[in-house]
């Protein structure tokens, strides 16, 4: 049988909704439906029959209109507009019919007197899109409108709507009351039966109608709704500026403000502000200013956009109070590059103005000085967080690029020191590769040492990360109480002094802090999410633990330390179904990044990051669980823990074994030279890879132990133990070992295969058969 082919044709499809239709009905009816009724019969019917225009449906508060012509579709929509706007100058604003509208030209199919297809929704996408008042048309529409009707067009960038693949160009009607702008080619319209001049006229009158009506209403949020409570302070979510750059490429700069908008109002104690985590959620959605209010718990909502062509910047900003449904204001910053933080201020200043925001003294006399003279280093700064947000560690040798660049160009910039810092800092801890790691810490003490001459409280929180590591817990908690002082709406810097909490057996403050964080950013990142787990696990919340840790690894964990403590919760609630594929995960990623398997034993030295002064009863819940669920023990387990840590010192971050002798390179190919053992206590592919000449592999994790050792060197023997370099605390544990077994001639050469191999020396590598 033959396949009917369905009619298809080309045609013009305008969109058209009626703004808070269900608020306007509850709140009047009968005066709502005479509205609507009178603005059917006198305005938009015989505006369609002026432009030819047929209804396809009608959806109660809306409808899709079909014409032959986009300059007729055009035409129509602006007459339109300008006619209901004029007629409702007087009409309070709580009642006014206000209408969005999307124009565009596409193929549909045509089924009886309806109209399918792609064509159609994309307009129906436009129209929810488009502002109360204003009008969007697509890149088809816009292309076929070039030479017959000058308009004064913005380009909103391309936009992904729902069920198109394809991303659409998409053109808004620049309501700004400057006739200059309006130019229409009279030509081509002498079939039009109103004047150009009467048209000019209408689009000027509805230009300063619009953008009052666009300030004033919108629909409003619940507070019964709310996902959170409403804090008694003024709050606000500052959603992603849209870029309006002519190069698309731009959108890191649109990116960035919105992040420094965030990040000053962050500073504020009298203003709660949501983090950009979950702000930057709604990035390329139409969200309404309702959703958002009622999704993150917030009275206010900032929006805009922002122009940089060349050096000039002009950004665009519109303050939405969600509750009452209007807009509190709409305002427009020009200036140049150098000026930009200038434009930050004014936009921060009339939001603290509006919103009555009490400010304390000392935020009252910050200096206004600019974090950097160099528009050119703000730039870099921003193309380098663009990278780093994205949280992999190629992404993080792009972002460390970037923020260096900006260092050359401005060398006092403490702002790109920070950011340095915090690069250094990820790749020192979450890096796949351990001599990057070494790399990056070494960096990371530098930079950070610099960022700390005008500290930022990006500089701060960092700072606290680092001492945490270091088991300098009373220098962090000072540290991060500084970074909150600073910027108390930050909820990474909640998230640390969680971990430092936790760290020294605080878990359920941690947890109060965690839960801060989450207020702040309802839609938390993982590592807010694993220090929950965290603390719900110290507490021995184990079924708490385990949701919130199947969360963090739902979100691609590539960490083994979230895998090690998921199977010991499974062992602490005598789970074993699925132990086995987590087992298998984590020696996956341990095989990835060239390390030995899990083990009982190794959890006790190193657990995101270094478990050296860790709290121990943390320790001791997360081994008695991988052993309840079968973990093997690991060698040399013939010594408890503090059996051979008690030999053990930290100090700023350098470990040291008492009753050893600590070798610096130059010693250490000393020693090699007359012959005394070196016990390489890396993992067997490490090893492997790159290894000093001679030295024999013992695996901390997997092989050493009294029996192993003692084949290597007697008690009264010289014997020498080093790992990947000095950030790598397996050599320290396998030296106190060595001493607990009672080795009377131990070496500890901290610096390891990294400082023998930055001088020169020689190496070996395996080649497996």
């Amino acid at each position: 049988m033959e396949a009917v082919r369905a009619e298809r044709r080309l045609v013009a499809i305008l969109a058209v909704d009626i703004v808070g239709y269900s608020r306007l009905i509850e709140a009047d009816e009968a005066r709502t439906l005479a509205a609507m009724k009178t603005w059917r019969s006198e305005i938009f019917d015989p505006f369609l029959e002026e432009y030819h225009g047929r209804i396809v449906k009608l959806m109660g508060d809306g409808a899709i209109v079909e014409f032959g012509s986009v300059v007729d579709a055009v035409a129509c929509a602006i007459a339109s507009q300008s006619k209901i706007a004029a007629r409702q100058v007087d009409v309070p604003s709580q009642r006014r019919l206000l209408l969005r509208m999307g124009i565009n030209l596409g193929d549909v199919v045509v089924d009886g007197d309806d109209l399918l297809g792609d064509g159609v929704n994309v307009a129906a996408r436009l129209e929810q899109m488009c502002e109360p008042g204003g009008l969007f048309i697509s890149g088809t529409a816009f292309d076929h409108l070039q030479g017959k009707f000058e308009l004064p067009l913005e380009f909103i960038g391309e936009h992904h709507v729902k069920n198109i693949q394809r991303p659409v160009r998409v053109y808004r009607v620049k309501f700004e009351g400057d006739a200059g702008l309006w130019r229409i080619n009279v030509k081509s319209f002498r079939r039009w039966r109103i004047p150009a001049a009467l048209v000019l006229l209408l689009l000027i009158v509805v230009s300063a109608v619009w953008q009052a009506q666009r300030r004033e209403s919108t629909d409003a949020a619940s507070v019964a709704r709310m996902a959170f409570p409403l804090p008694q302070k003024p709050s606000i979510a500052v959603l992603p500026f849209d870029n309006l750059s002519s190069d698309a490429e731009q959108g890191y700069f649109a990116d960035g403000m919105t992040d420094d908008l965030i990040t000053e109002l962050s500073k504020l104690s009298g203003i709660f502000v949501i983090a950009r985590n979950s702000a930057f959620t709604y990035k390329g959605k139409s969200a309404t200013a309702q959703q958002v209010s009622e999704e993150l718990g917030v009275h206010y909502i900032l929006e805009g956009s922002v122009r940089r062509e060349g050096n000039h910047v002009r950004v665009n900003a519109q303050l939405i109070d969600a509750i009452d449904g209007h807009h509190l204001w709409a305002e427009r910053y020009d200036g140049e590059m150098s000026s930009v933080f200038g434009l930050q201020d004014r936009v921060i200043g009339q939001i603290v103005s509006t919103l009555s925001v009490k400010l304390t003294s000392a935020e009252q006399n910050i200096a206004e000085v600019p974090e950097t003279t160099n528009p050119q280093a703000y730039d870099l700064l921003l193309r380098g967080w663009e990278h780093l947000r994205r949280d992999t560690e190629s992404e993080t040798v792009r972002a460390t690029a970037f923020f260096q660049k900006a260092i050359v160009i401005d060398p006092d910039y403490s702002r790109a020191y920070a950011s340095l810092a915090a690069a250094n800092w990820r790749a020192s801890v979450l890096s796949w590769n351990y001599s990057r790691r070494e790399s990056a810490s070494r960096n990371l003490d530098r930079n950070l040492a610099k960022a700390m001459e005008k500290p930022t409280p990006l500089a701060y929180a960092i700072s606290a990360q680092v001492l945490a590591q270091q088991g300098r817990y009373d220098e962090a908690f000072a540290a991060i109480e500084r970074a909150m002082k600073l910027a108390p709406n930050d909820p990474d810097n909640h998230v640390t002094m969680a971990r430092v909490l936790n760290a020294t057996g605080h878990a359920a403050e941690a947890e109060q802090q965690v839960r801060l964080a989450i207020r702040i950013d309802p839609r938390p990142p993982q590592a807010t999410l694993r220090m929950l787990a965290v603390s719900l696990f110290s507490q021995g919340r184990y079924d708490e633990a385990i949701d919130t840790f199947e969360r963090v690894i739902d979100k691609r964990s590539d960490l083994r330390a979230d895998y090690a403590t998921l199977i010991s919760i499974y062992g602490h609630l005598g789970r074993t179904d699925g132990i086995q594929v987590l087992i298998d995960k984590y020696n996956k990623l341990a095989l990835s990044s060239l390390s030995d398997p899990l083990t009982v034993q190794e959890s006790a030295f190193e657990w995101y990051g270094s478990a050296f002064s860790y709290h121990r009863p943390y320790i001791a819940r997360l081994q008695e669980g991988l052993r309840k669920a079968g973990v093997p023990e690991g060698a040399g387990t013939d010594l408890a823990l503090d059996d051979y840590v008690k030999f053990m010192t930290l100090t700023k971050g350098d470990l040291s074994v008492d009753r050893t002798i600590k070798v610096d390179v130059t010693e250490a190919k000393a020693l090699l030279a007359r012959g005394v053992p070196f016990i390489d206590v890396r993992a067997p592919l490490n090893y492997e890879n790159g290894h000093i000449p001679k030295a024999i592999n013992l695996s901390l994790v997997t092989g050493l132990s009294k029996e192993s050792l003692a084949k290597v060197a007697g008690k009264e023997d010289e014997v020498a133990f080093y790992c990947q370099g000095k950030h790598c605390p397996y050599s320290a544990y396998a030296s106190a070992k060595a001493i607990a077994w009672g080795y009377t001639h131990v070496y500890y050469f901290a610096g390891g295969f990294l400082e023998w191999n930055d001088v020169g020396n020689p190496l070996v590598v395996e080649v497996r058969k």
